[in-house]
């Protein structure tokens, strides 16, 4: 407890001194919430409208604005370093109690007591009323829930028909090596790139048998689970991530601007090329070089105790084929795109691209998972998997694997909406304007480093998204090279505080995917997303650089790619002396 306490009072204080440098100057503009250390707000009456109609029809100042469309927010913390102190304690409590649950709430009761200025009765009612429910009832949130469902159900009809069991078995036979394995549990995760959610509960359960038989250990196969799935699905023009960016970028511009980002997403991007090098060059480091020379040698896949050792593995002598995993799959892929397609409006005359670029997540994969899960039963109907009764157990079964998920989400969605609430855009958003006028060359690596402080300290790519994507979208036109840069430095420091997070959904997942202990994750995680995202920095710094003088930022790609394998063939010479 005492070296957690030397390396947690570190942290904070270097969050909190960050905090304090982003209260500097930035230029003031027309619309009053642009203001340096503005208190304004849309106002609750009128901000839709701008203005209250008399029964004439005439224009009438609204008694809350006078007419200007804002108010002065009630609270005292609005738009200061604080706003930032509810995800603060969020993450310093899950190291320190390693409880995520409890540590969430704890943050957003934190961030109702400093919207209510630590009024009693209106932080309970913000914290619930305009806290969780409001992020439970919000549709797009709910159709995002629906489709967490709806994933759970398939994935447990696949298991309970037999194809994961199936699939182990065909790669037991056809996979020969432990480099084998993992090349096959990284590909397995870049093919399932439509939900992360979906990635961890798929690939865990189908290549844990497999990389059991070779000795792979378990923090590897949560560390290729976890890098396989929000790093993946950044980069997928068809997944949940890709609606989400698309939903927060304003003026429709979303999809396109998704597309346009990808090639500069590079801690996406250099994640997979250090999975792969990693993997060929047998270069593992940190404490995961231990936990692979323990599963190597001694055949201890766990370093330790197993925490999952009472949970029992699908029989593996089950009646499934192949297609039994892969053709459900492949419906829910196509439905899934057919159903953004139609809630973009394409089927409604619209281009296919414009269609994507209009397309709302929640409800193209909403609408999309539903008619997959319809044509799943309709399939092992016909192939007599299972009766109908248990394809209908199947529904709830998954409804209960994906509670967990549900939960941080929606805590985390709550958090989200205590930060909103406090400002905590506007308090961003000043560092980013200033650092752009004066130093635009180095905004990407600096927006980069911005979005792995906020994701870290929040466990969500998705919030973190919604801070700072509006935010490089009012500081540049998207005409500007510069602007599809920063936005994909967004996306990529984002997934890169998402990586590292002890709090994130997604590395829980992992954990739970892999079945291995949540910290030994985290720690043997850790130094090897701290790699990926040193050299994902350096590449931003220069592919600043080159955009800033007139070059196509598109050859910082080629550079970061050779940094980022000259990098681990330094640290395998280095480990291989000192070993």
């Amino acid at each position: 407890m005492k070296n957690l306490r030397r390396r947690v009072v570190p942290l904070l204080a270097l969050l909190v001194l960050l905090c304090g440098v982003m209260t500097v100057n930035a230029f003031a503009a027309d619309d009053p919430t642009e203001e340096i250390g503005t208190k304004m707000i849309e106002c609750p009456d009128c901000g839709a409208v701008g203005v209250v109609l008399t029964d004439e029809g005439t224009a009438a100042a609204c008694d809350s604005c006078g007419g200007t469309g804002y108010v002065e927010s009630s609270s005292r913390f609005f738009n200061t370093f604080w706003s930032l102190l509810p995800p603060i304690i969020a993450i310093a409590l899950a190291l320190i109690t390693k409880e995520v649950y409890s540590s969430l709430f704890i943050g957003i009761v934190v961030g109702g007591l400093l919207y209510s200025n630590f009024a009693f009765e209106a932080t309970v009612l913000h914290v619930f009323n305009d806290g969780i429910v409001a992020s439970v009832t919000d549709s797009y949130n709910m159709g995002i829930l629906i489709f967490l469902v709806i994933l759970g159900a398939m994935v447990c009809l696949m298991n309970k028909a037999g194809g994961s069991a199936a699939f182990g078995r065909w790669a037991k036979v056809h996979i020969k090596s432990r480099v084998g394995a993992q090349l096959a549990s990284i590909l397995l995760g870049c093919l399932i790139f439509i939900d992360d959610y979906f990635n961890c509960l798929t690939v865990g359960s189908v290549m844990r048998p497999i990389t059991d038989k070779h000795n792979i250990s378990r923090v590897k196969l949560a560390y290729i689970i976890d890098a396989t799935a929000a790093p993946v699905c950044i980069i997928a023009p068809i997944s949940s991530w890709a609606a989400a960016v698309a939903g927060f970028a304003e003026d429709g511009q979303g999809f396109s601007l998704f597309l346009r980002a990808i090639p500069y997403n590079y801690y996406a991007l250099l994640t997979i090329v250090m999975m792969v090098g990693l993997v060929l060059m047998k270069a593992d480091y940190g404490p995961m070089a231990r936990f692979e020379k323990n599963a190597r040698e001694k055949g201890d896949l766990f370093s330790g105790a197993n925490p999952y050792a009472s949970v029992k593995e699908e029989d593996m002598d089950g009646k499934g084929a192949v297609a039994d995993l892969v053709f459900p799959v492949i419906v829910l892929v196509v439905f899934c795109v057919i159903g953004m397609l139609y809630s973009g409006g394409f089927f409604s005359g619209v281009g296919f691209i414009e269609a994507f670029s209009n397309s709302d997540a929640s409800v193209g994969l909403m609408l999309g998972s539903a008619f997959a899960l319809v044509v799943a039963f309709i399939y092992y109907q016909i192939r007599r998997s299972m009766s109908f009764k248990d394809m209908m157990a199947c529904v709830p079964e998954g409804f209960k694997a994906m509670v967990p998920a549900i939960l941080i989400l929606t805590f985390a969605w709550s958090l989200k909406g205590m930060t909103d609430s406090l400002g905590a855009k506007y308090f961003v958003r000043d560092f980013v304007q200033t650092s752009a006028t004066g130093v635009q060359m180095l905004l990407p690596v600096i927006v980069f480093a911005i979005g792995c402080l906020l994701a870290f300290a929040t466990g969500t790519s998705w919030g973190t998204f919604g801070i700072l994507i509006p935010i490089v979208q009012n500081v540049f036109s998207m005409d500007d090279p510069m602007a599809i840069v920063c936005i994909s430095a967004c996306m990529a420091g984002a997934v890169c505080g998402d990586h590292c997070s002890p709090i994130s959904d997604t590395t829980i997942m992992a954990s739970a995917g892999a079945q291995c202990d949540h910290v030994n994750h985290v720690s043997t995680q850790l130094p090897y997303a701290i790699t990926c995202a040193a050299v994902s920095g350096v590449t931003y710094l220069i592919a600043g650089l080159l955009v800033h003088f007139g070059i196509t930022g598109m050859i910082a790609l080629p550079i970061g790619i050779v940094l980022m394998l000259g990098t681990l063939f330094v640290i395998r010479q280095a480990t291989g002396k000192r070993a």
